[in-house]
């Protein structure tokens, strides 16, 4: 009887270690442009809400997707940063274009990706990866 206990009991309580480092995920933010080399006015993706009410994250516990895939392109993000690929931007890219819905009315999408740290009192924003505009069309 203690053997499957223990097997399950690490599922059930899982590990500190199973992290490699713990630090902060980077952030994504979008501009929508008019042309491909204006400036841009930056924005965060999907930023968190300030307060949940109790019933909303007791709904959240059996059915959030967009928070599931919030998760994926964090980590998408993450890749990004440690080993830039096509793969990871392409899907960064195709899920915030779909993210905008269809009342936008700018031509071009820019992502970049940044964290931000305390130091001391301020925080301080570094951008790690600015990608090359896109033309929404191209995303959809």
């Amino acid at each position: 009887m203690l053997r499957p206990l223990a097997l399950l009991l690490p599922a059930l309580i899982p590990s500190w270690r199973f992290f490699d480092v713990i630090a902060p995920s980077p952030r994504i933010e979008y501009a929508l442009l008019p042309s491909a080399d204006a400036s841009a006015d930056w924005r965060e993706f999907r930023p968190r809400p300030q307060r949940v009410s109790v019933a909303t994250m007791a709904g959240r516990l059996a059915w959030n997707p967009r928070w599931n895939e919030t998760l994926f392109l964090v980590s998408c993000a993450e890749r990004l940063v440690d080993a830039p690929s096509a793969h990871s931007e392409n899907e960064i890219f195709r899920r915030v274009a779909a993210g905008l819905g269809p009342g936008v009315h700018e031509p071009w999408l820019a992502l970049r990706l940044l964290f931000v740290a305390r130091d001391g009192e301020a925080l301080v924003r570094e951008v790690l990866f600015e990608a090359s505009p896109r033309r929404l069309s191209d995303l959809r």
